[in-house]
């Protein structure tokens, strides 16, 4: 990314793309940082929206017109968006509070004429700008190629990471039985086929993992499922060697990327029923149904929904990855503890990059640990109030010991993936910390110990979670927690606890984090995080299974506002990470974890 915005100054890009967009006649354009997938990372080829912009967090949008680049983020990237997005080029507006549509529609003039790419916007986005246009009588106008590519001219190539086979030993089912069931629910939803365009949903129902995307270990790819039971998988042939080749059933048939539309349009026959997932598919799949006479029905892709559900061989899959995760937490934090007073004194204190390059080593040297999942956040000080915020060359804080640290981070390991967030003080604290601190840690507990009915949703637990916060008059800007996947997504759908409306049932099997936190910008930032299993008890209610075992430092608790409740399930949550980690840990970090799961 520190490459990638090296070149011309935002304000020469913009004035470039202004000048294409003049050139084909477009008064404004809609940039989202999607690519093709519309996933929440992106290939370096595809960061168009970091190029023009500057801003390298992982989702938003820009609108550029004549007289402005608006950019929207949402509440993650408010101190972040104000950092990269500086100056009067840019109007910097909160996506939710400010939605781009409304945006579009207040400065449109009549006549107006908006471009956008139709593979980069998902249906339900364009028929929003669209009902903008129209009541500025204004008009859509797909472009065939992007205008952003037309004047990046040292754009990074489209990936072609290799694609590898995922063994039935990690995956618990083969790819002809999900195939099987695919077919058999196309024939219940009397549906001709499927166009699913998620990689990870294609890597999950084949059996298959890639390396084209940072973080994300799937191949970008697209696919049509018959009700017949036949695939045919869209994919680069360079990427597929003679192992994957023989591991694929022979219902799936390989044709290249670059003929997904064509095929698309060529398959469908009037009168079809072809499903397609209205948020995660470009609208030119949409549009290329409709086309071809074909009736497009907008229906959330089943896949989604089966691969949240974990099978048995997957969750002990995640249990055994979360162990020696954990092993990579406590051998870090015992470091951490140990440098970060040691080298302050000496004058030479330890750097976000620095920490961050740590904990990548600690995973190293765990079995089975790939890559990490998600670009780590490394956050000193009031950096940590910026949720997403990532170290670079050019901003790299000192970690200093007066000050707050927070580290947002997890690893890709042959058996799943894993997240946790931890904050670490190491003596003073700022005013009002530890009053913070204790009520995130309070509000992890609320949601970590809670008993729920089958019909549960993620939006109807929400508030529980926050509760210790809105007491004392604090929230946070962000969802409460997120699915994750099996060796694929970090952040995975269709479940996820938060304020919006989410339609998805919390069943036995699917896994999610617990996260919440508090931020204060300029001065510091606190998030807890742990992974957990949905399960159910004896009595058909359920509850959340620990899967994360990493130490919850303790110094910054109030004891006095703890509950006996939440003091009796650290101390136990801590005696079970101490007792499952310590015969894996250095003396040295065996040391540290006694004293840091000391009970309180």
């Amino acid at each position: 990314m520190d490459d990638m915005l090296s070149g011309p100054p935002a304000a020469a890009r913009i004035a470039d793309l202004r000048r294409e967009l003049r050139a084909r006649d477009l008064d404004a354009f809609i940039l989202p940082r999607f690519d093709a997938h519309q996933g929440e990372y992106v290939a370096p080829h595809d960061e168009r929206l970091a190029y023009v912009t500057g801003f390298t967090g992982s989702a938003g949008m820009a609108i550029i017109t004549a007289e402005t680049v608006a950019v929207f983020v949402d509440g993650r990237y408010t101190v972040q968006v104000a950092n990269e997005c500086s100056g009067p080029l840019f109007s910097r507006l909160h996506i939710f509070e400010q939605p781009p549509e409304h945006w579009l529609g207040a400065v449109a003039q009549a006549g107006w004429q908006i471009g956008f790419d139709p593979m980069h916007l998902p249906p339900g986005w364009f028929d929003r700008f669209a009902a903008s246009a129209v009541q500025a009588s204004a008009t859509m106008l797909p472009q065939g190629d992007n205008p952003v590519d037309a004047i990046w001219s040292d754009q990074p190539p489209a990936p072609t990471g290799r694609i590898s086979v995922f063994p039935m030993q990690w995956a618990g089912r083969s790819s002809a039985e999900k195939c099987a069931d695919l077919a058999a629910y196309l024939s219940e939803q009397d549906a001709a086929c499927l166009v699913e365009t998620q990689p990870d949903n294609i890597a999950w129902l084949l059996n298959v993992r890639g390396d084209d995307v940072a973080f994300n270990p799937m191949p970008q790819s697209f696919l049509i499922a018959e009700r017949n039971g036949t695939v045919t998988w869209f994919v680069d042939p360079a990427k597929l060697d003679d192992e994957v080749k023989d591991h694929l059933p022979d219902i799936v048939t390989a044709q290249p990327v670059s003929q997904f539309l064509g095929a698309l349009q060529n398959r469908c026959n009037a009168g079809e029923r072809i499903l397609f997932d209205p948020d995660f598919s470009p609208v030119a799949v949409r549009h290329t149904i409709a086309d071809a006479g074909a009736t497009a029905a907008a229906v959330a892709s089943i896949l989604t929904r089966t691969k949240s559900v974990k099978n048995p061989v997957e969750i002990a899959g995640l249990h055994d990855c979360h162990l020696e995760d954990g092993v990579a937490w406590v051998e870090f934090s015992a470091w951490l503890a140990q440098t970060v007073p040691a080298r302050a004194a000496a004058g030479e204190p330890v750097t976000e990059r620095e920490a961050e390059a740590q904990i990548l080593s600690c995973r190293q040297a765990r079995p089975g640990f790939l890559t990490e999942s998600f670009q780590t956040i490394s956050a000193a000080a009031g950096n940590a109030a910026m949720c997403h915020y990532a170290a670079t060359n050019g901003r790299n804080a000192p970690i200093m010991p007066q000050n707050p640290y927070l580290l947002d981070s997890g690893g890709q390991y042959d058996t799943g993936t894993t997240d946790a967030t931890r904050s670490y003080a190491f003596g003073m604290r700022p005013d009002g910390y530890d009053r913070a601190y204790t009520a995130v840690f309070r509000a992890f507990h609320a949601l970590a110990t809670l008993r729920f009915p089958r019909g549960t949703q993620g939006h109807h637990i929400d508030a529980i979670c926050r509760r210790p916060l809105w007491d004392l008059g604090l929230d946070y800007d962000h969802g409460t927690g997120h699915g994750i996947g099996h060796r694929l997504s970090v952040h995975e759908h269709p479940q996820r606890i938060g304020r919006p409306y989410n339609p998805v049932d919390l069943v036995p099997g699917m896994v999610v984090s617990i996260e919440p936190g508090y931020y204060e910008a300029g001065r510091f930032g606190i998030r807890i995080e742990n992974i957990f299993e949905v399960i159910e008890e004896s009595d058909g209610f359920l509850s959340f299974r620990n899967m994360t075992l990493a130490p919850i430092q303790t110094d910054m608790l109030i004891p006095a506002d703890l509950s006996e409740d939440e003091r009796c399930w650290l101390n136990t949550y801590h005696q079970d990470v101490l007792q499952r980690l310590s015969p894996l840990v250095s003396d040295a970090a065996g040391r540290w974890l006694s004293a840091a799961t000391a009970p309180i």
